[in-house]
């Protein structure tokens, strides 16, 4: 049985997976918006406690899918990944798909080999919170990356034989800025093309409010529901990659849940869309969303 640090995260499509915490925290742990970690100090776990965490769910029947946590693993250097991979193969041979969270500059440190390496291992899936594409938006919220850096960090992760599911906050700009978010987010994505993209909505907590709206030297006007969902519509329609990507925003944050493949869904999503906006189907009330 495993004696988790709590708190605890993963992603929506991860439910079903046995989650092991690699590292504790987040090594950026200073984008602005985000307090999924602020009550951690970054750690990285010894690599024997982590093996025998491993060993210690061998008899737990078959083990198809393993997410390895905190919030940035792959911010573990290369070998050590490596060892975790070897372990998690080798104790669960039923084992289809191994995913991690990770950020552009932990990506970027790696090497082509290292990566290829990875991969070759059983590494199959990397989470990568793009959030925008928009440099403007990216230095008020600290990602620590810009569009490039964005861009490179998918592309590369991708030519090594890793998935990478790409992650867009909608209502990241607020009113003022919402049109540039999206179109840089849009013009990120087209260019990189990642497997996959999802959604979330900005949940501004108290913990995170000051900093956050800070940054907006015009003050921060949060998008309404309605505005959310322009913003998805215009994402939606702005998307054109050359290589199909998943599309999903069943995140708990989002007052819709989406679903298709882009840019071949785009007609049937956008309807949805016009569909909520119109009062035609119910949007999740705020009560049942969260992070």
């Amino acid at each position: 049985m495993i004696n988790y640090d709590e708190p605890l995260y993963r992603p929506p499509s991860e439910a079903n997976s046995l989650i092991i915490q690699a590292t504790l925290g987040c090594s950026h742990n200073r984008c602005t918006f985000c307090e999924m970690y602020k009550s951690k100090s970054y750690i990285e776990r010894e690599i024997e406690d982590v093996e025998a965490e491993i060993e210690s769910m061998s008899s737990y029947g078959k083990i198809r899918r393993v997410f390895i946590a905190d919030g940035d693993a792959m911010a573990l250097p290369a070998d050590k990944l490596l060892r975790i991979l070897i372990k998690l193969n080798t104790t669960f041979p039923s084992l289809q798909r191994v995913s991690i969270y990770a950020n552009p500059g932990n990506l970027l440190k790696k090497t082509p080999e290292e990566l290829k390496s990875l991969s070759e291992a059983g590494l199959t899936l990397l989470y990568l919170g793009i959030e925008s594409g928009s440099d403007l938006i990216l230095k008020k919220i600290n990602k620590g990356a810009l569009f490039s850096h964005q861009k490179e960090a998918i592309i590369k992760a991708m030519a090594n034989g890793i998935d990478v599911s790409a992650t867009i906050i909608t209502g990241l700009g607020g009113k003022e800025f919402w049109h540039e978010h999206i179109e840089e987010s849009a013009r990120l994505v087209s260019e990189a093309a990642p497997t996959f993209l999802s959604t979330l909505s900005l949940m501004i907590s108290p913990l995170t409010s000051e900093p956050f709206i800070s940054a907006f030297e015009n003050g921060f006007e949060q998008q309404t529901d309605a505005g959310m969902l322009e913003e998805e519509k215009l994402l939606i329609s702005l998307i054109d990659p050359p290589r199909k990507i998943i599309f999903r925003s069943n995140h708990a944050s989002n007052a819709l849940a989406l679903r298709g493949t882009l840019p071949g869904d785009r007609e049937k999503l956008v309807e949805k869309i016009d569909s909520a906006l119109s009062g035609e189907i119910a949007v999740r009330p705020e009560w049942m969303r969260g992070l």
